[in-house]
């Protein structure tokens, strides 16, 4: 497989593919094309997560603290239950996520 292979033609929302899941570990790629997350809500996760941005941009706001922008080749780790929301992703540009969860 290629991560940069089988990108779905119909992106009007958020595509989320596990790679890999165990009990403590998941891996997935996640692919944007200017979808953000809901305003009404945060992500606050029970595990650490890592992401890189494999392709295009994107902008992550925090509640405790200032927005992160990421391009190509960023990686950010956001600890477990820190409230975080997808602000803003690149809409003319397929945007590519690896994210790993631990």
């Amino acid at each position: 497989m290629n991560i940069f292979e089988l990108i779905p033609k119909d992106l009007k929302e958020e595509v989320f593919e596990t790679i890999l899941s165990s009990e403590k570990l998941s891996i997935e790629r996640i692919i944007s094309h200017g979808q953000s997350s809901p305003l009404s809500g945060w992500y606050e996760q029970e595990k650490n997560e890592w992401v890189i941005l494999l392709q295009g941009e994107a902008l992550i706001s925090f509640e405790s603290k200032e927005d992160v922008k990421l391009v190509a080749g960023d990686y950010l780790h956001i600890p477990t239950l820190e409230r975080h929301r997808v602000a803003w992703t690149q809409p003319n540009v397929v945007t590519i996520w690896l994210a790993i969860h631990y």
